[in-house]
């Protein structure tokens, strides 16, 4: 059934998460021209740590993966992208606060965009373990691969484990993407900002977070959110997010590109020397 597991580990009663409607999904399915882009979007997630949820339209919901680092531009950096329940097609603009229960946390609308399909068979190249893909975000473009490691599409744990790989073109680099351009392409803000935007009882007595390092972070955030909601200047967070901060989405873009291009200029330069 379609969105099956996804309905049974959450309880809407408490949860401003979509629910998902199973006819909606149907009707997007045979709308879809995968040949045109279909919707894809990575969601930063605080729960009990921090990661980022990589998401990709198929047949009417997004197929998605946890991917604990984030997503890495450079080619020879393969990302851990655990394969987790499809998700509605509507969670992939949600951006907010799960108050309790599976995921409780916050949610960023980190990237989103189209995406287009490398291979003829997309359901082939699932079972097989092998997915190219073109991408076409605010952070993230150009071609990319999903490499399963093990098990077989769909039976559990055996096959949840999966690389999220960068191919070699010209959106390919070292800038470390999710420290440069850390900020939501929805709102522009950081978790903070999404935390002062709801009301405080869907927060202030539900920290997702407990101990640890996620634990140590929220906390901070909290902090920072209740000085914003009392219109506080909020305490400087630490200066490693600082020149991705100031980052906008065009000069997210030209940084991506620019180490590609040096690399390229220093070739013509050699060709033409005599």
């Amino acid at each position: 059934m379609v969105l099956e597991k996804y309905k049974q580990k959450r309880n809407f009663t408490s949860t401003p998460e979509p629910s998902g409607d199973v006819k909606t999904a149907e009707e997007r399915a045979k709308k879809a021209k995968p040949e045109q882009g279909l919707f894809f979007c990575v969601q930063k997630h605080l729960a009990s740590h921090l990661h980022y949820d990589f998401r990709l339209e198929w047949k009417g919901v997004l197929l998605s993966w946890a991917v604990p680092k984030g997503p890495s531009l450079d080619p020879k950096t393969k990302r851990l992208a655990m394969h987790v329940e499809d998700h509605p097609i509507e969670y992939g603009t949600f951006e907010g606060v799960i108050p309790e229960g599976y995921g409780a946390g916050i949610v960023m609308l980190w990237d989103q965009g189209t995406w287009k399909p490398e291979v003829a068979d997309v359901d082939a190249a699932l079972k097989k373990g092998d997915l190219k893909f073109t991408l076409d975000g605010y952070k993230l473009k150009g071609s990319w691969v999903l490499v399963r490691t093990g098990g077989r599409w769909g039976s559990g744990a055996d096959g949840r484990s999966w690389l999220l790989i960068k191919h070699r073109d010209d959106w390919a680099g070292d800038v470390d993407i999710v420290e440069f351009a850390p900020k939501s392409v929805k709102s522009d803000g950081d978790f903070e900002d999404i935390l002062a935007a709801d009301q405080p009882d869907v927060w202030k007595s539900n920290r997702p977070a407990k101990g640890g390092e996620a634990g140590e972070m929220l906390a901070k955030i909290i902090e920072r959110a209740a000085r914003l909601k009392a219109g506080e200047a909020p305490s400087q967070p630490e200066q490693t997010h600082a020149p991705a901060a100031r980052a906008s989405k065009g000069e997210t873009a030209r940084a991506v590109k620019k180490p590609r291009a040096k690399a390229k200029a220093k070739t013509r330069a050699r060709r033409t020397k005599p």
